[in-house]
């Protein structure tokens, strides 16, 4: 894919790398849906990104991305899904759909044409907005997660995958790989803090609004890059490259040494890969 391959990386090693300073950014509410949305915003006139974080995160986890995509000059968007950090919480009776909570995010910021990505559980929140809002999406990044993939065969190697003892391990131990927690103890130890403040009371999940099997991934054209770490324990490359199969218009990279947690245990190479990819996509 472009000029990166999984032969060359198959032997990169893990080296620790510092946060950068951040860019300026705006920071704000948006009332959607009976409830608030925190978001911080960089501005300008790039064309934007926005990010959508993984369940063990926020809005802030992104320090590593929002600079260099700044500086490649794109608008850099981030948000705190409902029940994380500064937006409100979820009310079980009714959590909404995180997907139509984006689509409210994206029409107060008056967003017309912009790229998407998505870490990990952030993935399915992204899958589903595709699904519903596929021609307001320049391009789509899908990492460490199976697509939204609720029926059909991969969902069931998706749920095969975890063991039964999946939920009482360490949050920490699933999500960031062995090299990484042996190379840089201190980058560990800010992700945990992060995890810490990110999530509000309920751990309740939110809906989605589509039922996602293999048949709709056929039925998207948005160019579509899928992303994993080679030890990520939950969204391993084999069920990527199932998915993959069944998207027209999709690219897959594996990195190596990266567990569920790419974006931060190899921030270099995965926003060179994703710059890479969406430069390759631009409104026209």
């Amino acid at each position: 894919m472009g000029k990166f391959d999984e032969l060359n990386l198959l032997y990169d090693p893990v080296i620790p790398v510092p946060l950068p300073k951040q860019a300026p950014a705006t920071e704000g509410f948006a009332e959607v849906n009976g409830t608030r949305l925190w978001y911080w915003d960089t501005g300008g006139d790039g064309e934007p990104i926005v990010l959508v974080h993984p369940a063990s995160g926020s809005a802030l986890i992104w320090e590593y991305q929002q600079p260099v995509f700044v500086e490649a000059g794109y608008r850099v968007i981030a948000y705190s899904r409902r029940g994380y950090y500064k937006s409100g919480e979820i009310d079980e009776k009714d959590p909404g759909t995180a997907s139509g909570d984006l689509k409210g995010l994206v029409d107060h910021l008056k967003l017309d044409k912009f790229h998407l990505l998505g870490s990990a559980a952030g993935g399915s929140v992204v899958a589903d907005f595709a699904v519903s809002f596929e021609k307001q999406l320049l391009s789509l990044i899908v990492s460490s997660n199976s697509v939204g993939q609720r029926r059909g065969y991969i969902a069931d190697h998706a749920v095969r995958v975890r063991p039964k003892e999946w939920d009482g391990m360490p949050v920490w131990f699933r999500e960031i790989s062995p090299a990484y927690r042996g190379a840089n103890p201190e980058g560990v130890q800010k992700w945990v803090d992060l995890n810490a403040i990110a999530v509000l009371g309920s751990s309740h999940r939110q809906n989605s609004v589509n039922d996602i099997g293999p048949d709709v991934l056929e039925t998207l054209t948005v160019p579509t890059l899928l992303l994993t770490g080679a030890s990520d324990m939950s969204t391993p490359s084999s069920l990527l490259r199932m998915i993959a199969k069944h998207i027209k218009n999709s690219e897959l990279l594996v990195g190596a040494e990266a567990g569920h947690s790419f974006y931060w245990e190899r921030p270099e190479l995965f926003n060179a890969v994703v710059l890479d990819f969406i430069q390759r996509h631009p409104n026209k």
